[in-house]
């Protein structure tokens, strides 16, 4: 019998890499190389996340950010970790992100890609060590490669995009992502210092019987949102919120459900980012068999008109989805 000491530990995000580049021939290694270049800044974060009180980086940073929300400490160190990682990787010309008003030229002018980051996400939950995470998009850009890049380069759909993937800070460090062949999760083995492949081709239940959205405002939620509520309670349907879009999507992806945040009276056009946040785990949840909506059309074919744009956004099991958008309709 094989001793656990000598069974093999599996794939790393390295190798994996590497097998899914060898299918496209002609491929010349940016794409792989900008994947990387996320998770050495995951891991990084990661070890900061760990450490956050001990080290006395919890608590607020004492300044807002263009949302006008407080910025915690972590908020700003994962950023920074984030756009640092992407900059000196050298495959990324422009990031924008949520911490950030403007975009952010890296002085890679000749390269490729632009990204789109939450550098983390779920930021309430980080004095009380919740679940948070890092959520990206990466895009080719439109201009050509060595000229300065545009806010068209950011400004596309998210059909668009060639890599959509989150990374979840929780009882373990996951990085899942999708390059449009699939949705793929990788569990950081922290000893080894490796993203190891642990949940190949996830597929995101066609229906579920969770429902996550923050109930505490439901008397601003519009009248068909509360009606789906009310039939989501009469079903005997549970109720589940991180409080983090990351943790409370993964779960949808592992055991089906749905995620809502609509339109309330105190944020008319939602609340969540069309291109920090809503894009890339529309990607993923559709490449994993699951929907994500506005209420009335897909997410991933509105063209952003800004790079702080909101939505209003209902993501999860492709049916629970469709009787949303249906309510909707009627």
């Amino acid at each position: 019998m094989e001793s656990s000491l000598t069974l093999p530990i599996g794939t790393t995000l390295d190798r994996f890499i590497m097998r899914g580049q060898e299918e496209f021939p002609g491929a010349t290694g940016e794409l792989s190389q900008l994947l990387r270049d996320l998770a050495l800044a995951a891991k990084v974060v990661h070890r900061e996340v760990n450490r956050a009180g001990l080290a006395g980086i919890t608590g607020a940073f004492g300044a807002q950010n263009i949302q006008g929300e407080e910025q915690m400490k972590l908020d700003v160190a994962a950023n920074i970790r984030f756009i640092r990682a992407l900059a000196k990787g050298g495959e990324v010309c422009a990031v924008i992100s949520e911490e950030e008003e403007n975009m952010i030229l890296t002085g890679n002018h000749h390269a490729k890609y632009v990204v789109a980051i939450d550098p983390l996400d779920g930021s309430s939950n980080i004095d009380i060590d919740g679940p948070i995470g890092t959520i990206f998009s990466v895009y080719r850009r439109l201009s050509s490669p060595g000229s300065e890049p545009t806010r068209e380069d950011l400004l596309q759909p998210g059909r668009k995009q060639v890599i959509a993937g989150y990374i979840l800070y929780g009882s373990s460090t996951m990085l899942v992502y999708t390059a449009g062949k699939g949705v793929h999760g990788f569990t950081y083995e922290q000893s080894l210092g490796e993203f190891f492949l642990s949940h190949p081709m996830a597929s995101l239940p066609a229906d579920g019987k969770i429902y996550s959205c923050n109930e505490g405002v439901s008397n601003t939620f519009p009248a068909k949102v509360n009606e789906y509520l009310s039939l989501c309670k009469e079903r005997g349907y549970s109720s589940r919120y991180f409080g983090a879009l990351v943790a409370d999507f993964h779960r949808s992806l592992l055991v089906g459900g749905v995620y809502l945040y609509p339109a309330t009276a105190k944020a008319p056009k939602g609340k969540l980012r069309l291109m920090l946040e809503c894009n890339a785990l529309a990607m993923i949840a559709e490449q994993s068999g699951g929907k994500a909506s506005d209420g009335t059309q897909n997410i991933l074919d509105i063209q952003p008109l800004d790079f702080h744009q909101r939505v209003p956004f209902y993501i999860g099991s492709k049916k629970m989805v469709d009787e949303i958008e249906s309510m909707h309709r009627s």
